[in-house]
């Protein structure tokens, strides 16, 4: 099955974490010059229980360098993602980020919100998004578990693509488990650290960054590296 994202002619960026660091400078500049936004919108919401002010502050220092600002959205509960304000500051975004944390908090919080509605209008009126680790996973369907690495439903961003995220640092046995488990209606894609597999408006995917994307198609694993098109999930 090729994934497809929803009806987007905005550009998608799913990193394997590790977001904000040295290695993800080029191709973050990229969606930058891409999106043609002077402000990133970041939701740290996966990082509720972690510190979010420290993401918040990770980005700013990160795009601050890139010559961009940072609008930090303390979507933290279930609460903020139901307020139509912020819901508003998302759906006019032309460049939104969700970090990394905990997929499973992330997913209950943005689940059929208005802010959720927000994110994918945004997209398909063509803005960036990017999504690291939890991120990630959670925005495509189906959603790798983190629990034991089996599959539940994501938020469905995109179709029929699995992300595994930390793909290169992973334990093992979540890995083949993920694999071994993968629905035949899927795809499944493994993410190093401070690598991104960008979609473009026109449906091509490529690989970016400083590790390697692995896409897992039954027993078929091809491996991309930083500038290739990722050719098994074209449109």
């Amino acid at each position: 099955m090729t994934p497809k994202a929803r009806a987007g002619v905005g550009t998608l960026a799913l990193i394997g974490g590790g977001e904000w660091g040295d290695d993800c400078r080029a191709f973050d500049r990229d969606l930058l010059d891409r999106s043609e936004a002077k402000k990133v919108v970041v939701l740290p919401t996966a990082a509720a229980f972690e510190h979010p002010e420290r993401a918040i502050e990770r980005a700013q220092a990160h795009f601050d360098g890139l010559g961009a600002g940072v609008e930090g959205l303390m979507v933290l509960h279930r609460s903020e993602a139901e307020d139509q304000e912020v819901a508003a500051t998302v759906r006019k975004a032309r460049f939104v980020y969700l970090g990394d944390g905990s997929p499973m908090h992330l997913r209950s919080v943005l689940k059929d919100s208005p802010l959720f509605d927000a994110l994918r209008d945004a997209y398909e009126a063509g803005a960036v998004i990017a999504a690291s680790g939890a991120g990630a996973t959670v925005i495509c369907d189906p959603m790798v578990d983190p629990r034991g690495g089996a599959y539940t439903v994501g938020l469905g961003l995109v179709v029929g693509l699995a992300v595994f995220p930390y793909h290169g640092s992973a334990a093992d046995h979540l890995r083949e488990r993920s694999i071994d488990l993968l629905p035949n209606s899927a795809s499944l894609v493994g993410i190093d650290e401070q690598t991104a597999i960008v979609r473009d408006p026109g449906g091509a995917w490529r690989a970016e960054g400083a590790g390697n994307v692995s896409v897992y198609e039954g027993d078929v694993i091809t491996t991309y590296t930083g500038g290739q098109a990722v050719d098994r999930l074209a449109i």
